[in-house]
Order: structure tokens, then sequence, then C-alpha cells
């Protein structure tokens, strides 16, 4: 196995990386970062002897943070996937039995972190989108009806689009910021005897809106529907309770607040009713039978799976659950209100909402420049190792909630390894975009 390097972003941080290190207890030397790895960085990194994730914590309160922005355990779960795994339960060697054991593995972390029926409801796809996709087109008939937010991302409305064309019908309700009541309201007086199914983000990629899915299972379940919930801006940064919550299906994006690759996600099956399967083939089990397997994961997991997309994907729900999911979202919120606070006393800056809170927000904010798009903003923020994401986010549907539909917005998102220095930063740097 390789040795725990930390890559950095310079040769200075390393040696203050290496000095910090030692005064704290942890012995380390600066090495050269194998060619194999070096995808970022400066060539450098620090060998650790002793607790890596201590270490990274260390190097990111004083400012030397690592240069990529997931935790070092998925980085190199992903690596080492890749070097010593086959294809799961295909064969009886060690490669594919460590395959396969990694897996397991991934599908125990799910269970733990979301309250999951079992290992078995956990079904491993390429992104959420893949998730919504099996959802929405493995359950929906000719004359079935759909309910969904007017704050939907396009993973939810194009599939729903396309089922038009085979007979199913859509209503898109309006959701009303910190007003749960009146959007459960909205979600209720479009039920027909037609609806067999609700789509929903817990929280909206775009505007950070949470919508209440504990409330709005429970109408779903008091009219005989089913629910599923689009996860991908809320898991990691709000507790999940999948057997507590009601929720059918919980669709979940590996690469953002679980702080896995952007080549894994999950459909979480908390409901009886299996969807069909988008795609059937080959699945290690009952290979003598043409006919897809029936049971879960099985049913909706065929070919070759992302081992490497799946390790990073445990390694980084374990990162979480370390953590804290309300320590994450904790330090979350503390940065994107010193954002919202900095950018509301700022000339030349358009905000939507008020200032986020937990109970009703994720910790994201979109706003925008009144002198230029957001795209050329963006941009223009790049230049000062700003990133963010700007334009309409593939949520049109949210933009025209709030009439930005025509300029988009810029969105600025905090992970668990942002610091209030790179906040005031990002405000520097809005500032002087803004007055340019």
């Amino acid at each position: 196995m390789e040795k725990p390097l930390i890559i950095m972003s310079s040769i200075t941080n390393a040696m203050r990386g290496r000095e910090l290190l030692r005064r704290n207890g942890i012995p380390c030397e600066i090495e050269r970062v194998p060619k194999s790895r070096m995808r970022q960085g400066c060539g450098y990194g620090l060998y650790v002897r002793g607790n890596t994730a201590k270490a990274e914590e260390l190097l990111r309160q004083n400012g030397l943070r690592v240069t990529f922005p997931k935790p070092f355990a998925a980085r190199e779960a992903c690596a080492l996937a890749v070097r010593t795994s086959a294809n799961p339960g295909r064969s009886g060697h060690e490669p594919s039995l460590r395959a396969a054991g990694e897996i397991f593995r991934a599908r125990q972390a799910a269970v733990e972190l979301f309250n999951a029926p079992s290992e078995n409801s956990v079904v491993f796809t390429h992104n959420c989108t893949a998730a919504l996709n099996t959802v929405i087109k493995g359950l929906l008939k000719s004359g079935d009806h759909v309910i969904v937010s007017e704050l939907e991302h396009n993973a939810v409305m194009r599939p729903i689009e396309s089922m038009k064309a085979r007979g199913v019908s859509c209503t898109a309700v309006k959701v009303y910021p910190a007003d749960n009541d009146r959007t459960v309201d909205s979600f209720r007086q479009a039920i027909t005897i037609k609806t067999r199914l609700i789509v929903c983000a817990q929280a909206s990629n775009v505007w950070g809106i949470r919508l209440p899915v504990e409330r709005l299972a429970a109408l779903a379940h008091e009219y005989g529907l089913l629910i599923a919930v689009d996860a991908a801006q809320s898991a990691g940064v709000v507790p999940i309770d999948i057997k507590d919550s009601g929720i059918d299906y919980l669709c979940v994006a590996g690469h953002k607040g679980l702080y896995g690759p952007m080549s894994a996600g999950m459909l979480i099956v908390g409901s009886d009713r299996i969807p069909e399967p988008l795609t059937e083939g080959g699945t290690g089990s009952y290979s003598l039978s043409f006919m897809q397997p029936a049971e879960l994961p099985d049913r909706l997991e065929s070919g070759t799976p992302d081992v490497s997309g799946i390790a990073g994907l445990r390694a980084g729900m374990d990162f979480v659950r370390d953590k804290g999911i309300e320590r994450i979202a904790a330090h979350e919120f503390m940065l994107i209100r010193r954002l919202y606070r900095g950018l509301r006393a700022l000339k030349g800056i358009e905000l939507y909402l008020p200032e986020p809170e937990p109970r009703h927000f994720v910790p994201i904010l979109s706003f925008n420049f009144t002198n230029i798009d957001s795209e050329t903003a963006a941009g223009q923020l790049g230049r000062y190792g700003i990133a963010v994401r700007a334009g309409l986010h593939c949520s049109p549907a949210a933009h025209r909630a709030f009439g930005t539909q025509e300029k988009g917005a810029v969105r600025i998102s905090p992970s668990v390894f942002t610091t209030a220095k790179d906040i005031d930063t990002a405000l520097y740097a809005i500032k002087r975009t803004a007055s340019s």
C-alpha cells in the first residue's frame, strides 16, 4: 500500500505544515509525490506517521489546506480500489472478494448514516440523476399523475417531461420559504385520484430552501401515495432517517455533502414497491435465468459496478459520520451567515431571501451582481481563486420561481474545509468585482 501522503499546494506550505504537525506531536516528513498521484498540487506532500485525519484537520485550521476538497481517506479509498480490486461477486479470488467486501461495507455505512431498512435496500448508481430516473421511470405508468415542487432540478423535470409522452401528467406546486404549513397545503391541493407519486428536493440546489419532506411523506401516505426525495443538496448537512421519516425512495449524490467522488450515487429504497429496472444484465446472481433478479439490490444493479467510486463514497460517509452532521452543518451555517451579512453590506449586490437559518435552509447562498451577468461574474471571481457556480444550475424551474431565469445567479457553497478566512477573501473579491 502506498504511503498516506497529504498533497500540499506549495513547497512553502509543505514546510510550514511539517513544523506545525511536529509541534503537535505528529511525526511527518516532506516527500515527493509520485507521478501516478500528481493530479494537482506542487509535487510535494507530507508523509504522516500517525493520525492522518487529525493532521489534515490541523492543517485546515491553520490555513494550510490540502489541494483537494475531498477527505484524505476518500481519496485513498478510491486509489486503493483501483489498484487492488476486481469485479465483485463474479470470482473467488482475493481481489474479487476484496471488492465485494468494500461494496458491502459501503452499504453498511449508508444504513448507519441514513437508518435505511437494510444493506439490501441500498442501491448504488452512477449519480443522483440516475437514482431519480430509476424511480420516476420505474414507477409511473400511462394515466398516472405526479406532483413536484416549483424548485426542482432538471434531474426531476426532464424525466417527467419525457414521461408525458407516455401519458403521465404532472403538477408543479408553489413552495413558501419558511412557511411549511402553506407548502404542505400546496401539495395537498394538487392531489387527484390519479396521483401516484410525489417527487421533491429536500433542499433547492439554487436557493437552499428546505422542504418539509417528513410532513410531505406523511401526506403522501395519508392518500396512499409514494414519495421520492432528492437529497443531492441535503445529505451530509441535514440528518435523514428513512425509517422515521417515511421516505419511500431517497436519491443521493455522493460528491456533495457526503464527500465522495463524482462517479457514485445511491438510491435507498424504503418501500416494498421496487421500481422497474432501467438497465438489465449481469448481476453475478441467478445467472442461469434470463430474467432480472426480483430482489434488491440486484434488481437495480446490473453490470460491473464502480468499485473505486463506491469505496470513495464509503470513506466519505464514514468521514461525515465521524465529524457529525450537526457539527458540519453548524460550521457551514456560520460561514454562510458571515457571507450573507457581508454581501448585505455591499453595493451592487442583489439578495433574494432572508438570512439562511438551519430550520428552513441548507448552507448555500445564491445572489447576483446588479451590473454584470452571473457567468461573467463567475469568471472574474475565478481570477481571485474563488470557485462559484453560475448560470441556471440545471434548475430553470427554481429560477423561474424567483424571476432569475434570464440571468441566472451566482452560488457559493461552503464545505467542512472552508474557513472564515476563505469567506472574507470571497467577500473582498466580490466587492472588487461589483465595483469594477
